[in-house]
């Protein structure tokens, strides 16, 4: 095949679709209307033209082409096995392509290069992040290209590891692959730039009894289970790829085998599991703001009057709480709560419901007093007269109830970055005029330590999870621990558009009622809201774009999942693995060089 020959048209075509799409996208932004599925299209011709164009003007190497292949291959079977797309076993194979890039480039006659095995991995995790999650684009253009390739930057580095160490150590290669990338996974959680979206696990979301063991193990058993599959297959696949070995069938037993058993158990766990607790009635509400252009303009009376008409058409007397969806009003002083006019009158219209209690997503605010100590999340307000204040603003919840004055409050605490917090704002200060254009701040949010439950005369405990909280499994069993015997998730997923987004938010849902074994009760303001139970069945589901308000009951639990318990055992394993792996390269590497001299 002659490379040169076909690359041009293919750089010309993918610069074309590009700039059409790009187009597109800018003339919609100032007519406001939403950018759908092309980003997707955008980024895929973008990505097209820059590959093309490095590989012809800068790879002399002759099997560029079927490493390349390769790489890509495997960022479309990733993409083909996640959420929404019901090909879920393709998992087990996705990587199996790119290790196969790997082994060639490391058992070539020249010297390996980790270099080069960093632009196949990046390339393949570039596309599988543009085909899975372009449409975090919808939410800020600049936030989706950071996205996309920034995490794909992190992904590629314990493929990197992996290469390094199985040349150093290749006995140890399969276990270096394993440990290395579940600990990209853990350590992926807990810094300022975490997107743990495209955690292997999390595709077992779309069918929830596959998962059920997930109360033992979280989403790193998943991830685990398909890191797994991927070598086995890979073992069978490299044989014949490499050595044109037939593959014998009696050796295709053992991975089926790995796959199949563990989904019996699932199975098996799935139908004979029964909810426990007792039963509540819950309505949940989907106002259906769109949040980009309309939101803004809708004013305060109807901001008020469209949650509390569809709650009041869906509750009865029996109704234990209504759920209005994330940041359903804002710029609520908290200092002055009993004062405000809108808790006033959500105060007396929960009066129309014996029973009920009302959970909310709100924006509010707090102004420190004199001589406290600021936080990382002050922000400056200058009066006329000169004098400088300082506040914290907050995305949180509140409770109000007809059985007690109290409001309870909780300020969401894993904030999303760019939209929600600056990262490293401390060494990338100069980077403020992008987050200002992403309608987020230099300061950030305001946060809370702890996980709050909300809590009600009865002895009811919901916990209050807002948007992007309800990602991180061992973070939500925070909420457990501290005694909530059911999870509401509020959230806002129209900032995406009616794209793959907000179904895998959805998805993603049901792996936390396995984990935790709690049921939930999930209010969006535009997506999908919804029920479901202790199994990670979605009971009720409303439509995308769907003005409606839900009625169900579900019930309460108080024990104790192992996983609630004991957290990311697998992942804190590997991560102990992979230092002692790295140790151990370091030690081989430092005394190799010392035999050299």
């Amino acid at each position: 095949m002659n490379y040169k020959k076909w690359s041009v048209p293919l750089m010309i075509l993918g610069f074309v679709v590009a700039g059409v799409c790009g187009w597109i996208m800018y003339s919609r932004t100032q007519v406001e209307e939403l950018w759908g599925h092309l980003p997707l299209w955008f980024f895929i011709g973008l990505w097209t033209t820059i590959v093309i164009g490095v590989g012809r003007f800068f790879s002399k190497k002759e099997d560029t082409v079927k490493l390349l292949g390769l790489s890509t291959l495997s960022g479309i079977i990733l993409s083909a096995g996640f959420p929404p797309i019901p090909l879920t076993t393709l998992m087990f194979i996705g990587f199996v392509p790119l290790l196969l890039v790997e082994h060639q480039i490391a058992t070539a006659k020249e010297e390996a290069s980790p270099w080069r095995v960093f632009k196949y991995a990046y390339h393949t995790f570039v596309v599988w992040n543009i085909l899975t999650t372009y449409w975090v684009a919808n939410t800020a253009f600049f936030a989706g290209i950071f996205a996309i390739w920034v995490n794909s930057l992190f992904m590629s580095i314990p493929i990197v590891l992996f290469h390094l160490v199985k040349k150093r150590m290749p006995n140890l290669g399969n276990i270096a692959f394993v440990s290395f990338w579940l600990t990209f996974e853990y350590l992926h959680l807990h810094h300022e730039l975490s997107w743990p979206w495209l955690t292997l696990g999390n595709s077992l979301a779309e069918f929830p009894s596959w998962a059920q063991w997930y109360e033992y193990t979280g989403v790193f058993g998943g991830s685990l289970w398909i890191l797994l599959g991927n070598i086995m297959f890979y073992k069978l696949i490299s044989n014949y790829y490499f050595n044109d070995v037939k593959i014998d069938l009696k050796k295709v037993v053992r991975p089926i085998l790995l796959i199949v058993v563990p989904m019996l158990v699932s199975i098996a766990m799935y139908y004979t599991y029964e909810e426990e607790g007792r039963e509540i009635e819950v309505v949940v509400t989907q106002p259906n703001f769109e949040p980009h252009y309309e939101r803004a303009k809708i004013n305060k009376g109807d901001r008020y009057k469209i949650p509390t008409k569809l709650a009041y058409n869906a509750a009865t007397k029996e109704t234990d709480y209504i759920i209005f969806p994330e940041s359903s009003f804002n710029s609520l002083d908290e200092k002055n709560l009993p004062k405000e006019r809108l808790i006033e009158d959500l105060r007396g219209y929960i009066k129309n419901f014996p029973k009920g209690k009302l959970i909310l997503g709100v924006g509010s605010y707090r102004f420190f007093e004199e001589g406290e100590t600021l936080t990382t999340a002050a922000r400056e307000y200058k009066k006329r007269s000169g004098n400088v204040l300082y506040y914290e603003a907050y995305n949180a919840a509140f409770q109000l109830s007809n059985d007690s004055e109290e409001i309870q409050v909780y300020h969401k605490s894993r904030l999303v970055p760019g939209a929600e917090f600056f990262p490293l704002k401390n060494i990338f200060p100069f980077l403020k005029p992008l987050v200002d254009k992403l309608g987020g701040s230099l300061a950030g949010l305001g946060k809370q330590k702890e996980r709050s439950v909300f809590t009600a005369q009865d002895g009811t405990k919901l916990a209050p999870i807002i948007c992007y909280e309800s990602v991180y499994g061992a973070y939500t069993t925070g909420y457990v621990r501290n005694g909530a015997n059911a999870l509401v998730i509020m959230t806002n997923d129209g900032w995406w558009d009616n794209t793959a987004g907000h179904i895998q938010h959805l998805k993603f849902a049901s792996l936390r009622a396995i984990e935790t074994r709690r049921s939930i009760a999930r209010s969006a303001n535009t997506g999908i809201s919804g029920f479901i139970n202790q199994k990670g069945e979605i009971l009720q589901a409303s439509k995308y774009g769907e003005y409606i308000a839900l009625n169900a009951r579900i019930k309460l639990n108080d024990h104790f999942t192992f996983y609630t318990r004991y957290g990311d055992l697998i992942a804190r394993i590997s991560l102990f693995l992979s230092g002692l792996l790295l140790l151990n390269f370091l030690a081989k590497t430092w005394l190799g060089k010392v035999k050299k001299d």
